[in-house]
């Protein structure tokens, strides 16, 4: 498996993204699939709240597709990227002193090789609501995040030279747009890299419908 580039064929599906963004993602997951298809089954095995650890059925499949990730991420990333790289993970939507505080993002980036320089450079003060588990209703804005998110200024030294922002799914790119705003502004002229296990199409809705009689 190999990473694909989010160009200007597919950025205005990814409204948040800016033209030099650089953004690349291993798979594409479908809106509103539910569980249906190999991609969606993990991303949402991935989105299990740690609190329902003991009162759902399903959970052990969550470190199983933590496992799956990482196998992907050590093939795909270049070795020598690593190297250099500082891995940023995003923070979940809970904060550290919630129950349902999701690491993860940080496991994963862990576990693709031993001796990286993974760090939460950024981290969330208060909680948010999940934006998969918006439904509908409005999702918190880039505007929203930045007032949550804060430089953990423990962390800065030494200073990255080379920064990956990971993600489980690029959908518009708010929390990409945020974190890279923080980092861009505490890293000034360090080049940035949103990684991302996949991102979000939306299917065409006529393309299961029979025209040969039209």
């Amino acid at each position: 498996m190999s990473f694909t580039k989010v160009d200007e064929l597919i950025r205005s599906d990814h409204s948040a993204l800016y033209e030099g963004d650089t953004c690349i993602f291993l798979r594409e997951y479908k809106a509103n699939g539910g569980y249906e298809g190999e991609t969606n089954s993990l991303i949402w095995n991935l989105k299990k709240k740690p609190s329902e650890r003991l009162t759902k059925p399903g959970y052990q499949y969550k470190a199983q597709s933590i496992r799956d990730v990482i196998a992907e991420f050590a093939e795909a990333l270049n070795p020598a990227w690593l190297d250099t790289a500082t891995l940023v993970p995003v923070p979940g939507s809970k904060a550290i002193d919630h129950p349902d505080y999701d690491d993860r993002m940080v496991q994963i980036c862990n576990g693709i090789r031993p001796n990286l320089d993974v760090r939460c450079l950024v981290a969330q003060s208060t909680s948010t609501e999940a934006s998969h588990a918006a439904g509908d209703g409005p999702r918190i804005s880039v505007e929203q995040l930045l007032e949550v998110y804060r430089i953990d200024e423990n962390l800065v030294v030494p200073p990255p030279v080379n920064i990956g922002i990971f993600d489980d799914v690029l959908t518009v790119g708010r929390h990409y747009r945020a974190m890279h705003t923080i980092l861009s502004q505490r890293f000034p002229g360090v080049p940035i890299t949103g990684i991302f296990i996949a991102r979000t199409i939306h299917p065409n809705p006529f393309e299961n419908i029979d025209l040969s009689d039209a």
